[in-house]
């Protein structure tokens, strides 16, 4: 009988998932820790202005997903519909079960929505951030975009929980207590905001040797 052609053995695909997270472990080992600070927030907020081209909406992202504890989803979804500038109030929208909420938008805040409204056209409804075509900007974009300006900016790839984990622990530092943080971050259980007290050293302030 003729011999039987043979299949080349089926090559198994890389997993895109694995080499994410395997990153992300090795840049939170080399950085010790997984939560950006204040300090380098508002570096990569100048970074975004000099290195970007549109670096103002940029920087806004980054303002708004640290000082709302924003998760990538949330920040990219966010609709002019949910921002009020009269009040300097934005409504927050929180996925994965979380507990939605009203927060205050601080001044500098303020003007950089106002400013970034006025440079994009006076828009005031849809989505907030959009490429220059209009297309809204992809979870995946918001993500890149961060890995390559955290990297030129603080020598290391952040990814986008760094800055809802910043919100946390800043205000944590900040002396807020906890039931406060867990209503602003939205979280419906208390345990994931108690994780915070872990990254900070507030619950031991006041312990004396």
């Amino acid at each position: 009988m003729p011999d039987r052609p043979r299949h080349p053995a089926p090559t198994a695909l890389p997993s895109t998932e694995t080499r994410t997270v395997r990153s992300r472990a090795a840049n939170d080992a080399t950085r010790g820790r997984q939560h950006l600070t204040r300090d380098e927030v508002h570096q990569l907020m100048r970074g975004a202005i000099r290195h970007h081209r549109h670096g103002r909406r940029d920087a806004l992202m980054l303002r708004l997903a640290f000082e709302h504890g924003l998760r990538v989803s949330e920040l990219v979804g966010l609709r002019w519909s949910a921002v009020d500038l009269m009040h300097h109030e934005l409504r927050v929208t929180r996925a994965k079960g979380g507990l939605d909420g009203t927060h205050p938008l601080q001044g500098d805040t303020v003007r950089a929505l106002k400013r970034y409204q006025r440079d994009s056209g006076g828009r005031a409804a849809g989505l907030v951030f959009v490429s220059e075509r209009g297309a809204p900007i992809s979870a995946d974009g918001f993500r890149r975009l961060l890995h390559r300006l955290s990297e030129r900016v603080l020598g290391v790839k952040w990814h986008p929980h760094a800055l809802r984990h910043a919100c946390g622990v800043h205000l944590i530092n900040q002396g807020v207590d906890l039931r406060t943080v867990q209503q602003y971050l939205g979280h419906a259980n208390i345990q994931n905001t108690v994780a915070y007290t872990a990254l900070t050293g507030r619950p031991f302030e006041r312990l004396r040797f």
